[in-house]
């Protein structure tokens, strides 16, 4: 099972595809598309999955990197939807994705913007989240159950929250990813080796039921491409090749703080924004030292950008919640990046303006054009899975020639996945095995040619170098952006990119 992805497997791939008849054209490789690919692939078809940019170029990538229990969608009464994302996070936490999704703290800190009936009523959620996670038969071990905290205790967790007028805090654990584009990678490589073509740097030009209308970025070259399924999965911008999807996108920022900024936090935070009765801005701390602080949710309008950029208006937003909660509140200038990514939530028809997108459903919905064209839309990432499932179950059933059992991507685990205990035996560094998974001693081995290879990428970052080797030779990426921006998160703090820069350049002239 070949799962590794390069330059040379491409250019091959691509080669051979006019000339064939493939079972599912997927249109989108985040992390919708990828499931897709995987899925149709595990169930025996033939697959090629196609994207205009890169692996988790979109959405997918500007995620709060949780893998959550759906406890605010039950908070708004989604039953099904909160019971569905519980059962996707022990899906990821205990078969397909161990090795990137791990199991965080968070405090909801009890503090005088937060009264005692408020405080009840976020606790009795909590606890509801819990009976969800019994529901979906995740472990305690996976996940422990939720408790109260007392002042002392909720400092030791969170010292850089204000002390004045705490009353102690709420605790409840949740799964936090590695990296969401990590998990993109893992799963199109894991389709890969199940013979799906994952081709990137591929534009549809048109849909029809029938296949596609592409042009090879790299060379401008346009052919057709014959398929007996086609599955659209290009997120808020699926509108765009299929009439009739209509969306109605969400801005969600992040900032990005190095670790000093916030020193000693050992727990992430949920902060309540003042007026909403089911919305928090989230501080997570990375292994990378870093911390996101998220998220916004502005309705978007006009034209759909490639990178969305995050608003002085969000940043403002997010550092008013957050130094209301602080002991220090945070000065602009202390913020290291910022990121956007937009959700391609389906429009709940003629609203004000002023209604905004927090209250959309995040149900995902999978629609059937006349002429047969898949399309998976709204949802979200930690329940990627279920919507694939269901994309590929509507491409069969929308193509009579078609023949492929139920899915298997439930107990599918993902390239690199293992138990806890076999993943902690591994000999490499605890870095490569948390993004790497029982891939990190390959990776590690790398340095072998070239010892310089376990330096890091620039100055102070946890980066290795081999890291970005290893991205050339076995994850697709083609360019200096790919390495950075995809296979890393080095991008998503300016000044880092730039330090990394002639680093992620040389290697593309050597390796």
């Amino acid at each position: 099972m070949n799962t590794s992805l390069s330059a040379e497997r491409r250019a091959a791939e691509l080669d051979a595809l006019p000339g064939e008849v493939v079972d599912v054209l997927v249109v989108g490789l985040g992390v919708t598309g990828a499931g897709v690919a995987l899925d149709a692939a595990s169930r025996g078809l033939s697959v090629a999955a196609i994207d205009a940019h890169d692996l988790a170029f979109g959405t997918s990538r500007w995620s709060s990197k949780l893998v959550h229990g759906g406890l605010r969608y039950l908070a708004s009464g989604q039953v099904d939807v909160a019971y569905e994302s519980a059962v996707e996070r022990g899906v990821l936490m205990t078969r397909t994705a161990p090795h990137l999704v791990q199991a965080v703290p968070f405090v909801l800190p009890l503090t005088p913007m937060v009264d005692r009936s408020q405080a009840s009523l976020m606790r009795a959620g909590l606890f509801a989240g819990d009976v969800l996670r019994m529901a979906a038969r995740t472990p305690r071990g996976v996940l422990p159950r939720p408790r109260r905290l007392s002042a002392v205790e909720t400092l030791r967790l969170a010292p850089p929250l204000s002390p004045n007028g705490l009353r102690g805090g709420l605790l409840s654990w949740d799964g936090r990813l590695a990296d969401d584009a990590r998990l993109v990678i893992a799963i199109a490589r894991t389709a890969a080796g199940l013979g799906a073509r994952i081709l990137t740097r591929c534009r549809a030009l048109a849909l029809s039921g029938d296949g596609a209308q592409v042009r090879d970025e790299l060379t401008g070259r346009e052919f057709a491409v014959r398929a007996r399924a086609v599955v659209n999965a290009t997120g808020v911008w699926a509108g765009g090749l299929v009439d009739g999807v209509a969306l109605r996108p969400s801005r969600g920022t992040h900032l990005v703080l190095r670790g000093e900024t916030l020193p000693d936090l050992s727990a992430g935070l949920h902060l309540p924004v003042p007026g909403a009765s089911n919305r928090f801005v989230l501080v997570i701390p990375q292994e990378d030292g870093r911390v996101y602080v998220g998220l916004t949710d502005e309705p978007v309008d006009g034209p759909i950008p490639d990178v969305p950029e995050p608003t002085e208006a969000d940043i403002g937003f997010l550092l008013d919640i957050l130094g209301a909660a602080l002991d220090v509140p945070l000065r602009r200038d202390q913020v290291a990046g910022a990121f956007a990514g937009l959700r391609p939530l389906l429009d709940g028809g003629p609203r004000d303006q002023a209604d905004g997108t927090a209250d959309l459903s995040r149900r995902h919905a999978v629609l059937t054009s006349r002429d047969g064209v898949v399309t998976v839309v709204g949802g979200k990432l930690t329940t990627y899975r279920r919507m694939a499932e269901d994309a590929v179950d509507a491409a069969v059933a929308s193509a009579p020639h078609l023949d492929a059992g139920p899915s298997r991507t439930a107990r599918l685990p993902l390239v690199g996945a293992a138990p806890p205990a076999r993943l902690a035996a591994l000999d490499a560094p605890r870095r490569l095995v948390r993004r790497y998974g029982t891939e990190a001693p390959l990776v590690a081995a790398l340095a072998r040619e070239d010892p310089a290879l376990l330096e890091p990428a620039a100055p102070g970052l946890p980066v290795l170098r081999v890291e970005l080797a290893w991205a050339l030779r076995h994850e697709g990426a083609l360019d200096a952006a790919d390495l950075l921006d995809r296979r890393t998160r080095i991008g998503l703090v300016p000044a880092d990119r730039a330090a990394a820069l002639p680093i992620a350049e040389s290697l593309l002239r050597t390796v």
